[in-house]
């Protein structure tokens, strides 16, 4: 549970800097892979579902923020990877002049059935965004493309970095 929206906002530039990293390297036609031919959400919808649920939480829990109209996923990666930093800059705008230190102490009812405090609320969305990010990088493999090394190397950095070190 966060005690500080500075804390929380520096955790938060860190982790959003490699969701990006992800968003970024998604193509068009990366967007339809799915883990199978099951009704299971596609790589696109798991990173339109990032960039809505992100403000969803904050604005349950009672942040005013504009969101884009989640309605409508994109076709465009581009345009997914967009949203995502408009509402990540939102948000944050949003929580420094709106949330104090004091206030994430405060407990809530969250979607009426999650007893948490506004502290908790940002330990969720973050480990929310983690948990998809960590969906999206599979199903980036699977479209063939290279998921970027998130928390260490990936394995073509990996192999760099060994081929690197034998030339030395």
């Amino acid at each position: 549970m966060y005690t500080s929206v500075k804390g929380f906002l520096e955790d938060w530039k860190i982790e959003a800097s490699l969701t990006l990293q992800v968003l970024d390297k998604l193509t068009d036609a990366s967007l339809k892979q799915t883990v199978s031919d099951a009704q299971q959400r596609s790589l696109g919808e798991i990173a339109w579902h990032l960039v809505g649920s992100f403000g969803a939480f904050l604005h349950a829990a009672g942040l005013q923020l504009e969101v884009p109209d989640f309605k409508e996923q994109p076709t465009s990666a581009e345009a997914i990877a967009a949203a995502y930093r408009r509402v990540n800059d939102a948000a944050a705008t949003a929580l420094t002049e709106q949330w104090s230190d004091a206030k994430l102490q405060e407990s809530l009812r969250l979607f009426n059935f999650i007893d948490t405090t506004y502290g908790g609320v940002l330990s969720f969305v973050l480990r929310h965004q983690i948990h998809h990010r960590g969906q999206m990088t599979i199903l980036m493999r699977q479209a063939g493309l290279v998921a970027p090394g998130v928390y260490g190397p990936n394995e073509e950095e990996t192999i760099a970095m060994r081929a690197a070190r034998a030339q030395q």
